[in-house]
């Protein structure tokens, strides 16, 4: 069939379903808004070309090239990339040579090919694309997991123009690209919430067990794949307005400026959402209470850096923004934080070398992370590799579009961009043990209970009270490690302990609840409910556990 016929048949149908059906889905999924028109250009683009690189990317593990459906064909009746045998065959050979506009666009998705040269010249962003011509998208959409929908199969079924030839699938898949290649070794006793970004936290019963969380059972928050990073060649970045471009080598780091020490936790926004969740269905990972962590972290202050690259005050810095070398298709992971967090002498904003004693693990941000104490986990950028002094946040997704504290309403009404991203977090606590669902058998009736609490922005923990009925009576607990940290300094968390005496003549189930103080006199709130929001982040209210006394 001729190439203008598919394009009289399919260019108007997909721009339309793309326009009213495609990208709005995409961004529902997504948890992010759809702007209205007033929305910054930046945020209408950035949707636009996400979404453009998640189809290419998509039809880049599996790309083909393309040529007409058969008419009256019924592309439904068959799954997504299953051979149909209404349609011809294409090599490898003949897909590799479709990768621009002049050749047409092709992409393979399992067996099927498909030409995505109209939607690319019809979408912005659609340049993105491009990227996936000639290849399989399998590797793109194991990136982009997510965007795996109904209403993107059914679009990319309409662009379908033929099979994979039989014998060139084992070559096609030898030729795909995995960017998940460099993944590292991870304790079998993870709890994994994703495999890929790899995302997991470790059972809740480890947390109380020490102070320091150990390396290998913090938990793991990535949004994108692990880079590989050449030593011999790293640089860290410096520059921004009015200063001077520098270039720091990793002896650099080590001998130029003075080394500093210190415990500091790190916390994704997300922790606790699946408690959340219970309240409404929320988007993002189905974080328990254990995707936190309090580690020794060691390396030079940011602000030292900061003043040796000649950064100036007076010439309007407001941000300091960060890149991280872990990548997709269209950016690198990027966050930023006021500059007056970053230069606080007390605010021991840390460009941290090691982790525990040791060179940090790969899953950690090796060989250099940010730690900004007392701040969303979002903002601590691992494999840091480029710091900017600038007039504006970060353009990043994750600082622009995630990460922001949204209120209780249908994600629907939210413009992203009217909404301040999250840096410091509320206070939190959890009972680590016992678990829950435990049955206790203790004769002489006594529970013992321990488990972490903590503040952000240095905020210190005052006290933890332990409840045996739900919340009405309530008992301290014994603050232990952490208790006694410096004012506004209080970067790691506090660990406490509760001995307490159950109902004599109870049995049956026990409703152990916990709540934190800080020094604030910030005090956790007794449900989630009225914490709810789309994204299920910063869900801090009262830990409830049941245990049964047998």
């Amino acid at each position: 069939s001729t190439q203008s016929t598919w394009e009289n048949r399919y260019s108007s149908k997909m721009f339309r379903r793309l326009t009213t059906r495609t990208i709005p889905s995409f961004a529902r999924r997504f948890s992010v808004v759809c702007p209205p028109a007033s929305t910054h250009r930046w945020v209408r683009n950035s949707l636009a070309i996400g979404f453009s690189a998640v189809v290419g990317y998509g039809f880049y593990s599996n790309t083909q090239p393309m040529c007409q459906a058969v008419p009256g064909t019924n592309v439904a009746s068959n799954q997504p990339g299953e051979r149909r045998d209404d349609l011809p065959e294409f090599s490898a050979s003949d897909i590799s040579k479709h990768k621009d506009r002049n050749s047409r666009v092709w992409v393979v998705y399992k067996e099927g090919v498909y030409d995505v040269t109209d939607f690319a010249d019809s979408h912005p962003g659609g340049d993105k694309i491009l990227l996936a011509a000639g290849g399989s998208i399998e590797p793109f959409w194991t990136l982009y997991a997510v965007h795996k929908t109904k209403e993107t199969f059914e679009m990319l079924e309409e662009m379908r123009i033929g099979n994979v030839k039989k014998s060139d699938l084992a070559l096609i898949a030898a030729q795909t690209n995995d960017p998940f290649k460099h993944e590292p070794t991870r304790h079998d006793k993870f709890i994994v919430r994703a495999e890929r970004p790899f995302n997991a936290e470790p059972p809740l019963s480890v947390l109380a067990d020490s102070w320091i969380t150990p390396s290998q059972y913090f938990y793991v928050r990535n949004h994108l794949p692990v880079p590989k990073v050449d030593l011999s060649s790293y640089v860290l970045e410096v520059t921004g307005e009015d200063m001077k471009t520098i270039r720091l080598t990793l002896d650099d780091l080590k001998t130029l400026f003075p080394q500093h020490e210190f415990a500091s936790v790190v916390q994704c926004a997300g922790n606790r959402r699946n408690e959340i969740s219970k309240i409404k269905p929320v988007k993002g990972l189905d974080w328990g209470q254990a995707a936190i962590g309090n580690a020794l972290w060691k390396g030079v202050k940011l602000r030292d850096v900061l003043e040796y690259a000649g950064m100036k005050s007076g010439v309007g810095i407001r941000h300091i923004q960060f890149e991280g070398l872990d990548k997709d298709f269209t950016q690198n992971y990027g966050a930023s934080i006021p500059v007056e967090r970053a230069v606080d002498p007390n605010g021991d904003v840390l460009i941290a070398l090691q982790m525990n004693g040791e060179d940090i693990p790969v899953d950690h941000g090796f060989p250099v992370r940010l730690i900004v104490p007392g701040t969303v986990g979002a903002r601590n950028v691992k494999w840091l590799s480029k710091i900017v002094a600038s007039k504006e946040e970060s353009p990043s997704f994750w600082q622009r579009v995630d990460y922001k504290g949204l209120p209780n309403a249908d994600p629907a009404n939210i413009d992203p961009s009217r909404t301040r991203s999250i840096q410091d977090l509320p206070v939190q606590s959890a009972i680590c043990y016992p678990e829950n669902g435990s049955r206790v058998d203790s004769k002489d009736g006594q529970l013992q209970l321990k488990g972490y609490a903590w503040s952000g922005g240095g905020r210190g923990i005052l006290r933890v009270d332990v409840s045996l009925d739900g919340g009405k009576t309530w008992q301290l607990a014994d603050l232990k490690e952490g208790a006694n940290q410096p004012y506004r300094r209080a970067w790691a968390w506090t660990l406490w302990q509760a001995n307490v005496s159950l109902p004599a003549d109870h049995r049956g189930p026990v409703d152990v609840v916990c709540r934190a103080v800080d020094d604030s006199y910030n005090i956790q709130p007794e449900s989630m409910a009225p914490l709810w929001n789309a994204r299920g982040y910063l869900g801090n209210a009262w830990h409830k556990i049941q245990v049964v006394r047998g």
